[in-house]
């Protein structure tokens, strides 16, 4: 299923010992357009310090109670590397963050999350092929640390989602509307839609646009440019937000723009 980032903002994240805190944000992968971490502001219990928490460590959302349980405990939070979420989040940041957790990198591999489709696999033992999977992971690792240092000063890929609401959306013959939210799927965390208002363009709706549809985004303009003409867009089945989102309904949207859909690859 896939769940709107706006919908997931407040969620309270519960370790082993009681609540870290709330969410109030998210980074994701402008490369691979997955959320990465889920920034949390602790509360008073850590002096209002923000946090990162990554998918990895998620176990068991509740999303009628809004709160995602997580395999940590509050004295790791407390003592985790300190990073500074106010400013770009570099390589070497998120290094230090997966090696104080003992998490695998995410990069280097083929697929959303290193070799594997979800971020709860990456974790040895997950499958019943332990040693197999660790010494994968391990090879995977070294790969992935050998990137991190070809790539160290190369510009940061992490962005904030709560930055790009309000982006303009750029069609190849004019402005269509802008970005109101994200659609991610619950399982991989892979962003599968823009949801883009259109309404300050013509009195139309609210439409999905989905990553692989994007030319360019220019980050210093807040400008996401689309291969799709203004009028797809305007014909585009419209998304109710308050309904969930059905397979059947994402076939059609994929059929309308004559794209093939992500889960073909699945």
């Amino acid at each position: 299923m896939l769940r709107s980032t706006n919908d997931l903002l407040d969620f309270a994240i519960q370790a082993s010992d009681g609540t870290i805190g709330h969410v109030k944000d998210f980074y994701f992968d402008d490369a691979a357009w997955a959320i990465r971490y889920l920034v949390v502001d602790a509360g008073s219990w850590l002096s209002s310090r923000k946090v990162l928490v990554s998918p990895v460590a998620v176990t068991q959302p509740n999303w009628s109670e809004k709160s995602l349980r997580v395999s940590m405990t509050k004295e790791q939070v407390r003592n985790s590397p300190h990073i500074d979420t106010e400013k770009p989040v570099s390589r070497q940041h998120e290094e230090q963050y997966l090696t104080y957790y003992n998490y695998p990198y995410y990069w280097g591999g083929t697929e959303l999350w290193g070799g594997e489709m979800y971020p709860g696999m990456m974790i040895p033992g997950v499958g019943g092929l332990e040693a197999q999977q660790t010494r994968r992971l391990e090879s995977e690792e070294t790969h992935a640390r050998a990137q991190a240092t070809l790539h160290e000063h190369d510009d940061p890929h992490l962005r904030s989602c709560n930055e790009v609401v309000g982006y303009h959306i750029h069609a190849s013959d004019g402005d269509i509307g802008h970005v109101q939210g994200l659609l991610v799927d619950e399982q991989s965390w892979a962003i599968r839609y823009m949801v883009v208002d259109t309404s300050n363009w013509w009195l139309g709706h609210k439409v999905l646009i989905a990553p692989a549809w994007i030319q360019d985004v220019s980050w210093a303009d807040s400008k996401v440019s689309v291969d799709l003409k203004r009028q797809a867009v305007k014909d585009a089945p419209p998304y109710n937000p308050a309904a969930d989102l059905s397979r059947e309904q994402e076939a059609g949207v994929h059929r309308h723009y004559g794209r093939r859909s992500y889960w073909d690859g699945m």
